[in-house]
């Protein structure tokens, strides 16, 4: 179904659309540089992708068809999973006994087309569409899902049968059981899952109130209320989730922590489960952890720069410490697998010591921590250096003896990599420092250390607009206006000569493309490289202050103004970069 150029160009002159001199200088742009005449049209404006696509689809006799406002039916949307038509622009809108119709931005996307095809077992017939329609496509995903998500629970709370008022508190082990297996219990739960997966929810809690169940999801770090069940199905709920998670069903009284694992289309999903008895029964929270971390990159979570090139001299080296800090839930395990997976080539040993293992990762030695029998992460540390390391993880130092035995580790020829619970990276130092560890070793061992937060992305439908007088005096407050656009020009982000008042920021378009105009997230970050002058203050016993302000002189960007510098990108906003960095 490829279009020859040729065939496009003729097509392009006979419809009459562009003007005989405009195509001359499209062809000879062409020519030059090697592009399409489509994708040239496109860059100087004379046509739109969607023009261009209707062209397409009257050259291969493809029919073309517009999605938008249409109401598609779920059963048919749903053939494709959500994550594969994102990924490919490919949606599912109509069947038949022996085909299923297909909407695409790129009818050559044969891997797609394949895929699907496998999957449904009907002959595919592929149909182009535009952008608009995909846009509405895929939030039909989100409408179409809510609206069945709370159909099935609603139908499978309504066939529970009322429970006893003595099920909540003194109910036996066998009778709980029962419940936990009761199909419309099953279905409930299995449905919350799913949902909270397709929502790429990063955690679920689920909370018993007087007369009700409120189910909230955590989404781009915001908690939104994604359902209320009646007061009926809380025991069910509880005793399911006890049963995949191998927790004691009768014991009510004291908190429990336990993990399943689901398999949902081909990903592999753990739970993390806590509960935790409150006035109105036993609060459920769930954190999903995705066991693939693979395709992660530093550019990808958004490190870039200077902060970049140091954190890869600082994985070239066979020993020191590589520390990452932020409050929990700040993406510092994701960085330090990331970090994890571009070390980890055949001519290496890498092991790990964690609380949890929170992703699986091939040809790495992962050990989880067991308090309870007295396996801490000092005891595994002490354990894996005997074990023939090159490189070490270490999930947090938490303590004395850990930060000790982690800066040992990183002086006899290893690289330590670790978390640490602090609000800056320049707090890192005094931190360690507090928790007995010598200067002298510091400074011979420390290489990088790294604070981050998680602020969410803009989708892809923003507002541009520029920053008043007003606005830019109270961004000044926060940032070193004159810095910011130093560090912007560095990076080629803005023109060498261009001030303020020609620089654009974005805002969220709520509906169009996300129910807030955000999608996923994406780290902001300082990078403190430990460098000479560095070392001579903590040698001298300096504050977090001065150490920042000697960092920033040696060319560390702040969280803060890497937030500015991504909201000046258009990856963010200011609004979302002061609401993170100020919690």
């Amino acid at each position: 179904m490829h279009i020859d150029e040729t065939q496009l160009e003729n097509f392009i002159i006979d419809s009459g659309l562009i003007s005989k001199d405009e195509m001359e200088a499209s062809i000879s742009l062409s020519r030059e540089k090697k592009q399409g005449i489509g994708s040239v049209l496109i860059s100087r404006g004379i046509l739109s992708e969607d023009d261009l696509r209707r062209m397409q689809a009257y050259i291969l006799g493809i029919p073309f068809v517009d999605l938008k406002n249409q109401k598609l039916d779920f059963p048919v949307l749903s053939l494709i999973p959500e994550p594969i038509a994102r990924n490919h622009n490919i949606v599912a809108f109509k069947k038949t006994a022996e085909a299923l119709e297909v909407a695409m931005l790129d009818t050559e996307d044969l891997t797609a087309i394949d895929f699907v095809k496998k999957k449904v077992g009907l002959r595919i017939l592929p149909r182009l569409t535009d952008g608009e329609s995909m846009k509405w496509a895929l939030l039909s995903y989100q409408k179409t899902l809510k609206a069945e998500f709370g159909d099935i629970i609603q139908a499978e709370a309504s066939a529970l049968q009322p429970m006893k008022d003595s099920m909540d508190d003194d109910a036996p082990e066998d009778e709980l059981k029962k419940l936990a297996e009761d199909i419309p219990v099953v279905r409930i739960v299995d449905t919350l899952l799913k949902h909270a997966i397709i929502q790429d929810a990063s955690d679920i809690h689920i909370e018993p109130e007087e007369n009700q169940v409120l189910v909230r999801y955590r989404i781009d770090g915001i908690l939104r209320d994604a359902m209320i069940l009646p007061k009926n199905t809380a025991s069910g709920i509880t005793a399911r989730i006890k049963v995949l998670s191998n927790l004691k069903l009768d014991e009510k009284r004291i908190p429990q922590d336990g993990r399943f694992k689901i398999d949902a289309e081909g990903e592999k999903v753990s739970f993390r489960v806590s509960t935790l008895p409150t006035y109105y029964g036993e609060k459920t929270v769930m954190r999903l952890l995705r066991e693939s971390v693979s395709g992660f990159t530093l550019e990808g979570l958004g490190f870039h720069g200077h902060g970049l090139e140091d954190i890869h001299k600082a994985l070239k080296l066979t020993t020191g410490m590589v520390l990452a800090t932020g409050p929990t839930g700040s993406g510092k395990t994701t960085t330090l697998y990331t970090m994890l997976d571009i070390l980890n080539t055949p001519s290496v040993n890498i092991s790990t010591i964690e609380d949890p293992i929170e992703y699986q990762m091939a040809r790495i030695n992962q050990t989880q921590v067991r308090p309870e029998i007295g396996f801490t992460f000092a005891n595994g540390l002490r354990t894996l250096v005997r074990q023939d390391p090159d490189i070490i993880m270490v999930g947090e130092i938490r303590d004395n003896e850990t930060a000790g035995l982690a800066i040992n580790a990183s002086l006899t020829g290893h690289l330590v990599l670790s978390t640490l619970h602090t609000n800056s990276a320049a707090g890192a130092i005094p931190r360690l420092l507090d928790m007995k560890a010598e200067p002298f070793l510091l400074v011979s061992t420390l290489n990088i250390v790294i604070a981050q937060r998680l602020v969410r992305k803009l989708a892809a439908s923003k507002t541009k607009y520029f920053l008043n007088k007003e606005e830019l005096t109270s961004l000044g407050n926060v940032v070193s206006l004159e810095r910011m656009l130093t560090l912007l020009r560095e990076e080629k982000i803005v023109g060498p000569k261009d001030e303020w008042d020609k620089i654009p920021f974005w805002k969220p378009v709520p509906g169009k493309d996300s129910e807030d105009g955000y999608a996923s997230r994406i780290g902001i970050h300082e990078v403190l490289r430990v460098t000479a002058t560095i070392k001579e203050l903590i040698m001298k016993g300096a504050t977090a202050g001065d150490l920042e302000d000697r960092a920033k002189t040696d060319g560390m960007m702040t969280m803060i103004e890497d937030g500015i510098f991504k909201a000046v990108q258009g990856t963010t906003t200011i609004e979302e970069v002061l609401r993170v960095v100020s919690e």
